[in-house]
């Protein structure tokens, strides 16, 4: 029984594939661009741009085709104008199927069996025949000058033919229009000729208004160039005139100007004499104090060293002899063993000569120290010799010292001027006290003639007095110390 259901079922499934099968070669489809063409039973039917059945013995079908048919009209004969001129004329004809069922029924009725070819061919004699009527009725100058024209009208004659074959017509364009007899050619001759004629009498026109606008512009050009030399001639007299105003003010102004100068810098020049002769008596009395400080305290620390090497002296010089005995002694033993040695063994001798050099040299050392030490003590009794010296001549070692820095006080005197970096010297040649630079030098020898007053003033003790005191203790062998005033209270020291 299952059997059967089964059997049953795939011959129902085949029966349908079969039918659809069949259904499928029998529908007919076609795009917007064609029509079908179904006649038999049940009489004609146009299906345009879709699906229809076609059931074999009793329909048939044909495929219509819709589309722009476009060839070109050229008759092969001359055509003749109304004029009687022979033509010949090229055209380009666009044409198709009206949409509507009746112009596809009519077109199927006439072109159905024929091809494309035979269908041109038929439209083509339609389309001469009423092209060779229309350029029968216009000239030739109509023709050429008006091609949309002749299109238009070729249009409306062959709309009512074309429409009983189910067509119409979407365009006609004249291509070419051509004769033997060079007609065409020669028609624009007589337009040429007059162009050229106005071409050549606008030329020698034009020629003529540009001479007379050159003469004219020369003209104008010369009366202006006139004109400009004039204002020129003008301009630079004015010019000069305000350049001799200008240079007059101009040397007012500079005389003016180096009047102010000249008067500003003798300000400066007198202030700055004055800044800098306060400046230098604040260092000559700074430098005095320094070195009196200085000197107060070389005294202090010279007294007390003088206190000092007076107890150590004698407690020095015995234990120095006694040191310079045992340092000899140490010597010749050193020596006489580094001889015995020498007798000895080689092995030995080389052993007792390392003892001995580096004995000798231990020695050596020391005797360095003692030498050195002596030298010191030998240093320090020569400084105690000339601090009893100075104690016995205490107004000679003043007079020294001071002697002695005097060439420490100009430097720091004339150390100002070596920091000025530039300076300006403005003659008034009002005399030989204003001389610039030597009036510069003269003011730091001023300043340096009054450093032993300043001596004076700090210390209460006149130079001169100090002097007269010397003299007498001068030493009478030797060299001589000499002092003589010099000119401003200064003193010189010679040898």
């Amino acid at each position: 029984m299952t059997q059967m259901v089964l059997i049953v079922s795939g011959l129902s499934v085949a029966v349908v594939l079969l039918i659809l099968g069949t259904f499928a070669r029998m529908l007919r489809k076609v795009g917007p661009n064609q029509a079908l063409i179904r006649y038999g039973l049940g009489g004609t039917r146009i299906v345009q741009g879709g699906a229809g059945l076609v059931v074999p013995l009793l329909h048939q079908a044909q495929e219509l085709s819709l589309e722009l048919m476009s060839f070109d009209v050229a008759p092969q004969q001359d055509l003749y104008t109304i004029q009687g001129v022979a033509v010949n004329v090229e055209a380009v004809a666009q044409l198709k199927i009206k949409s509507d069922p009746d112009s596809i029924r009519t077109s199927a009725e006439q072109f159905l069996t024929k091809d494309a070819r035979s269908r041109e061919g038929l439209i083509r004699l339609v389309m001469e025949g009423h092209l060779r009527g229309i350029i029968g009725q216009l000239t030739v100058e109509q023709i050429v000058k008006q091609p949309e024209m002749v299109a238009e009208r070729m249009r409306a004659n062959v709309a009512e033919d074309v429409a009983k074959m189910g067509l119409e017509v979407v365009s006609f364009t004249l291509k070419e229009v051509k004769d033997k007899n060079q007609y065409i050619e020669n028609m624009g001759r007589p337009d040429i000729a007059r162009i050229k004629r106005d071409a050549d009498i606008a030329t020698v026109e034009a020629e003529r208004d540009t001479a007379i606008r050159q003469a004219t512009t020369m003209r104008e050009a010369a009366v202006a160039r006139a004109q400009a030399d004039q204002e020129r001639v003008q301009a630079e007299t004015q010019s000069q005139a305000k350049q001799a105003e200008a240079q007059k003010d101009l040397a007012v102004k500079r005389a003016m100007f180096e009047a102010e100068s000249k008067k500003q810098q003798a300000q400066a020049d007198k202030a700055y004499e004055i800044q800098s002769n306060v400046m230098q008596q604040q260092v000559v009395a700074e430098a005095v104090n320094v070195e009196r400080v200085r000197k107060e305290g070389e005294i202090r620390v010279q007294e007390a060293e003088i206190a000092r090497r007076e107890k150590e002296l004698a407690a020095t010089v015995l234990k120095q002899a006694e040191a310079e005995r045992q340092k000899i002694q140490t010597l010749a033993e050193a020596e006489r063993q580094r001889l015995a040695l020498e007798a000895t063994g080689r092995a030995d001798a080389q052993k007792i000569e390392g003892t001995a050099a580096a004995d000798v040299i231990r020695l050596k050392g020391t005797a360095e120290a003692e030498i050195i030490k002596a030298k010191g003590q030998s240093e320090a009794g020569a400084m105690q010799l000339k601090a009893g010296a100075f104690h016995e001549y205490n107004q000679a070692a003043i007079l020294d010292k001071l002697l002695a820095s005097f060439p420490e006080v100009v430097r720091a005197i004339a150390e100002p001027l070596s920091k000025v970096d530039k300076i300006t010297v403005v003659s008034t040649g009002s005399g030989s006290d204003s001389a610039g630079v030597h009036r510069i030098t003269g003011d730091i020898a001023q300043m340096v003639a009054q450093v032993p007053a300043l001596f004076e003033a700090l210390t209460g003790k006149k130079v001169s007095e100090l002097m007269d005191r010397v003299r007498p203790m001068a030493p009478t062998g030797g060299d001589e110390i000499v002092v003589e005033p010099a000119a401003g209270g200064a003193a010189k020291k010679k040898a």
